[in-house]
């Protein structure tokens, strides 16, 4: 996963680049031609980004970049990362080093994620 600061991340007004509100359905969307989705975290403590990005990847075969955009934490990147995000932009003020040795902590899981779907085990068969 790509970790990049607020002053890094660019929102563009594109054809090929979709920002959604964490309310809006991806299942009601024309993703033809799309290649970058932004989902929002208005709060940290609000994560129906993590169902939107899911649902992007697992459901509709969404293949382009997803990114988390808003309140992103340091202790959130590694769930964004199984349900299916490749980039977060931090909220301002926080230090993107920092940010792998979250991802060090974390380095192996039993179950599937979005992306990885086969579980632990049966990927060893």
């Amino acid at each position: 996963m790509k970790i990049i600061t607020a002053q890094e991340h660019q929102a563009l007004e594109s054809p090929a680049v979709l920002t959604l509100a964490n309310d809006v359905d991806p299942r009601t969307l024309d993703l033809n031609g799309v290649t970058r989705i932004d989902l929002q975290f208005p709060k940290f403590t609000d994560g129906r980004a993590y169902s939107q990005a899911f649902l992007l990847r697992r459901r509709l075969g969404f293949a382009g970049e997803l990114r988390a955009t808003g309140d992103v934490l340091i202790d959130q990147l590694v769930q964004m990362q199984r349900t299916g995000f490749d980039v977060a932009v931090l909220r301002e003020g926080l230090d993107a080093s920092a940010a792998q040795r979250q991802f060090d902590r974390f380095a192996g899981f039993y179950q599937g994620s979005a992306v990885g779907t086969q579980p632990h085990f049966a990927e060893m068969a």
